[in-house]
């Protein structure tokens, strides 16, 4: 089976399309990757399979499954000619997310690896746009990336918020969550975040006032929550609540949007490495009407195959 794509290039022969929808049973190579602790499985194929909600949980099960934050299916794009590779990006519950900008540099390198794409720049389209990866090598292989992540947006109807009357930004104002009062500022890198400082990341309460931001009236869609420590004006200390995910070791757009909130608060300078569970990321915002670049590792861990009953 050929993937239809602009290169030609083929899709597994076993793939989870090689299969009509009501099959007994359907054999799907993968690949497990991580950038910076943020882990996913990766799958080329010209489609999404049969129940992919259900799936993605089991397929993202760390006990009884591969195990992941998730889920990314590396398809055709879906405009011959506009970008390389198209991903589509599920959360471990089952959701679908607009991107990762941990998981897109994965998917240029995957794409790179397997011929998806000629050249060490790497157009991936994503729900949040079409980004721009630019691969970096170690011995001739690709080991990480920088990323056009596009402009962080903080009008409340495109992050969006629901607000009672109209307000044009959300910048460090007051939210009730709970028995907790949060100031907290809005801003959305193609997926919503609520941005909220904190004197110390490792002791904030990440799973409990996390887990009830996300699910806040405040936000329609749901959203990603990140604590950010200032170090200094070079460096934060950051955790992040993902939407659909818990915690994970790292977060891109996260990552971002900490940068923009940090820049718009004025706690920072423009370019910050950002210090994560899962390791260190670099981001850049070298003019504010312009894109954030976050530069980061991509790594393969394991490849193999989900036999699905």
């Amino acid at each position: 089976m050929r993937l239809q794509h602009s290169k030609g290039f083929k899709a597994p022969q076993n793939s989870s399309q090689a299969l009509p929808e009501k099959a007994k049973s359907m054999d799907i190579p993968f690949v497990k990757m991580q950038g910076a602790g943020n882990d996913y499985v990766y799958v080329i194929t010209n489609d999404c399979p049969p129940r992919t909600e259900q799936l993605v949980r089991k397929m993202s099960d760390r006990h009884f499954g591969i195990g992941g934050d998730g889920v990314v299916f590396i398809l055709p794009p879906r405009q011959h000619g506009a970008a390389d590779v198209r991903m589509r990006m599920f959360n471990q519950d089952g959701s679908e997310a607009e991107m990762c900008g941990n998981a897109v540099r994965c998917v240029g390198k995957l794409a790179f690896d397997r011929g998806l794409a000629w050249t060490p720049c790497v157009r991936v389209e994503t729900a949040g746009g079409i980004k721009d990866v630019t691969l970096r090598f170690e011995g001739g292989s690709p080991c990480g990336a920088r990323v056009n992540m596009g402009c962080p947006v903080f009008d409340t109807e495109l992050v969006p918020l629901a607000l009672p009357e109209s307000a044009s930004s959300f910048i460090n104002l007051p939210v009730d969550a709970g028995n907790d009062s949060v100031r907290i500022t809005a801003v959305s890198m193609g997926n919503p975040h609520a941005v909220l400082f904190v004197d110390d990341a490792e002791s904030a309460d990440v799973h409990g006032l996390g887990r009830r931001l996300e699910t806040h009236p405040l936000f329609p869609r749901r959203t990603n929550v990140e604590f950010v420590q200032v170090l200094n004006r070079d460096s934060i200390r950051l955790r992040v609540w993902e939407r659909g995910a818990g915690e994970t070791l790292a977060c891109g757009t996260g990552s971002c949007a900490a940068l923009a909130a940090c820049v718009v608060n004025g706690l920072t300078n423009p370019s910050i490495s950002i210090h994560l569970p899962g390791g260190t990321l670099q981001a850049e915002w070298p003019d504010q009407d312009g894109p954030i670049f976050l530069s980061g590792p991509a790594e393969t861990v394991f490849t193999g195959v989900w036999h699905e009953a």
